[in-house]
């Protein structure tokens, strides 16, 4: 063999060499974190959503690491802080992801595709600046708000699910009177319900949901504007059909007695859909907030739940962009909502959702207004905070300790002690 053959041979195998490591290294699979306080998803996102993540895109592998709800947010604080947070944060609507972002913690997602095309201002409005020009986190799920009502129970009293406030009482009141069952389920001892399934529930109707969130954030309405103090009104009259020891009832009291067949009609969240129907035995369906009087423009709180954003220190930007842009498409929207009925996504698409249920409370998006929750944007940045104030003022009149009149005043003076619309 002559040098220069051997010098040849010797230089194509370098080649080669060297393109097998390139090959090898472009073969790669990156590994992306996901930080969420959402571990009663954790099944779900192993067996349905990574995978179908995967399949299409199997150089990048996901991990879905979950922390307790009640510490995640101080969790995710101490680890973003120290560099040991994930690549993708499951956000929190509102200021604790906006301040987030504040820091630099998460990134903007404004060129991300899907982003504009698919999801609306409202749905982007939990994970935006203040402003509406930046959006740092995918909206994932929203929940609903409204009424689940047990079928059996209006068969056997001939009752239809009500359209206006009127009906709504007629319904009760015949509910009442038969004895039968507990008109509704709901209790004022943890507070968080009678605000959160009473008066977010009802009062868009009144306040004209967007409408009316918008003009109090601007200061051009008040808490003691009648608009606002109707859905107090209307939650005193609640109290005559919540049955006895209501005051004492807790949260899964209430969800007890709903599943066990013992009250008609729990004033409701979306999220109660998958537990309510592996225990109860008996049909259900879901009506909107009624209406005022027939032919009025009906309101939902259509509440966002979770977000998803960039970790602004990941080592993987464009493989966390590919998987935050998967988000955006109908294809996850469907995986999601199917996989949680309750959890709606928030994309425009319209989403094939197949459990009943579930997709009756998603039909009233095409017939009503949808608003987020009046507190949750802006108004509870100070000290009292509005949004826990509003927990004690419902239930207290709900108890009958406080007229409406006189809880929404004291709203209204505890926001006015720090909030001032100009310098929000």
């Amino acid at each position: 063999m002559t040098k220069t053959y051997l010098k040849a041979s010797l230089a194509s195998v370098a080649v080669l060499a060297s393109l097998a490591s390139f090959a090898s290294a472009g073969a790669e699979t990156v590994t992306l974190n996901i930080e969420s306080w959402r571990n009663d998803d954790l099944q779900i996102w192993n067996e349905k959503i990574i995978p179908a993540f995967e399949k299409a895109n199997p150089d990048i592998h996901l991990v879905f690491q979950p922390t307790a709800p009640t510490e995640y947010n101080a969790a995710l604080n101490a680890k973003l802080s120290a560099g040991t947070a994930g690549d993708i944060i499951t956000c929190r609507p509102f200021d604790a992801s906006l301040d987030l972002f504040k820091k630099n913690q998460l990134t903007s997602l404004n060129d991300l595709s899907g982003i504009d095309k698919n999801f609306s201002e409202i749905a982007k409005a939990a994970w935006s600046t203040d402003d509406g020009k930046t959006t740092f986190c995918v909206p994932v799920a929203s929940v609903l708000h409204g009424f689940i009502y047990n079928k059996d129970a209006f068969d056997k009293l001939k009752l239809t699910p009500p359209k206006t406030v009127a009906e709504f009482y007629q319904v009760l009141d015949k509910i009442k009177a038969d004895g039968t069952y507990i008109p509704m389920a709901m209790g004022t001892k943890d507070q968080w319900e009678a605000a959160t399934m009473g008066y977010q529930n009802i009062g868009p109707t009144y306040w004209k949901g967007e409408e009316g969130r918008k003009a109090l954030v601007a200061g051009k309405e008040k808490l003691t504007d009648p608009e606002w103090v109707k859905p107090l009104q209307e939650l005193a009259k609640w109290k005559d059909y919540l049955g006895d020891g209501y005051q004492a009832q807790a949260y899964p009291d209430s969800q007890n007695l709903f599943t066990l067949g013992r009250a008609a009609i729990y004033p409701a969240g979306s999220w109660e859909i998958s537990q309510f129907k592996s225990q109860a035995d008996f049909k259900m369906g879901a009506f909107p907030p009624p209406v005022e009087k027939e032919g009025d423009t009906c309101y939902i709180s259509d509440h966002p739940d979770l977000g998803m954003g960039m970790n602004a220190k990941t080592a993987h930007p464009d493989a966390v962009k590919k998987f935050l842009a998967w988000l955006a498409t109908p294809d996850f929207a469907t995986i999601y909502s199917n996989a949680l009925p309750g959890f709606f996504s928030l994309q425009s698409a319209k989403i094939d959702v197949k459990d009943p249920l579930a997709q009756e409370f998603l039909s009233w998006r095409g017939k009503c207004k949808s608003t987020i929750r009046s507190t949750y944007q802006i108004l509870s940045r100070g000290t009292p905070n509005l949004e826990n104030e509003t927990w004690v003022a419902t239930a207290n009149v709900i108890n009958g300790t406080q007229t409406p009149e006189e809880a929404a005043k004291h709203l209204q003076d505890g926001l006015d002690s720090w909030y001032k619309p100009d310098q929000k």
